[in-house]
């Protein structure tokens, strides 16, 4: 079913590009599939093609790390320390509406080469979610595993590898998954901006030399890096979360259907602590 929707969004655009269908929507100037497919082989064949690529990956992994690493340890810091809320919290509140690709200008400004300010403006943009999330979950952790470790004569680092940052990994993993979707954003735009290779960059120099079908294949590699990423991401999440209890639903895992003329089970009533046989209470 996910092929025959991909077949009929693909042929859909065929269709229309190639009619040069004119309505509400103009598609006269979009070039069809089977341009962009031809775009996208020669571009494969050339050097150029995996520049960009390497040097979109590099921004993009670089910036990411360094943005889950400075988010997670201040977000932790934030929502253990009154001193530190106090002292950051002011300024990260004030910061972190302000669009990083906004931070252009201050990154040109500010770095002495175009590369590190689009590191900058990566970091920046996936730092925010990862703050925030990872904020939210130390503050919503029970306090009683805390007071178990500290009555089992645990200290403050005890407490922060036992509880603290394991407690914390779901809403963790929950903002890197946003960052990395916001990275991919930010560095695409400043590639555009200010950069000399990457695939933002071509694809801003293919629209500029009115290469549309260039344009489509900058548009599907940074949909199919993005998609990429964040899978991994995701997948890195759920491996080091084990220990949270799934769903049963897999995707395109089907529901089995009772066979047909058989009964459906009975309810089962709920047995109250005085019904409950003794060895069931043991």
């Amino acid at each position: 079913m996910r092929l025959v929707s991909l077949a009929a969004a693909l042929g859909a655009w065929q269709l229309l590009a190639g009619l040069n269908v004119d309505l509400w929507l103009r598609f006269s100037q979009f070039p069809t599939v089977t341009d962009v497919a031809r775009t996208f082989a020669d571009r494969l064949s050339g050097p150029d093609y995996w520049t960009d690529l390497t040097d979109s990956l590099t921004r993009i992994l670089t910036g990411f790390l360094l943005a889950a690493v400075l988010g997670v340890a201040t977000g932790v810091l934030v929502a253990r320390s009154r001193l530190a809320e106090d002292l950051l919290g002011p300024v990260l509140e004030v910061v972190r509406p302000i669009p990083a690709i906004a931070l252009v200008p201050v990154a040109i400004l500010l770095f002495p080469s175009n590369e590190q300010g689009i590191v900058f403006i990566t970091c920046t943009a996936a730092f925010f979610p990862v703050l925030v999330s990872t904020r939210h979950a130390v503050r919503a952790l029970t306090p009683v595993w805390e007071e178990a470790v500290l009555t089992m004569g645990g200290g403050r680092w005890r407490i922060l590898g036992s509880v603290v940052l394991p407690g914390a990994l779901p809403g963790i993993f929950g903002g890197l998954s946003v960052g990395i979707g916001v990275s991919w954003i930010c560095v695409i735009s400043a590639e555009m901006i200010s950069g000399q290779y990457g695939v933002g960059y071509r694809t801003w120099q293919d629209y500029t030399v009115v290469n549309y079908a260039g344009v489509f294949v900058g548009m599907i590699t940074i949909g199919v890096l993005g998609w990429v990423t964040s899978t991994a991401v995701e997948l890195l999440g759920r491996r080091l979360t084990r220990w949270l209890p799934r769903t049963s639903y897999l995707p395109g895992a089907r529901t089995p259907r009772p066979a047909r003329g058989a009964a459906a089970p009975a309810p089962v009533s709920p047995t109250t602590k005085e019904e409950a046989p003794h060895d069931q209470l043991v």
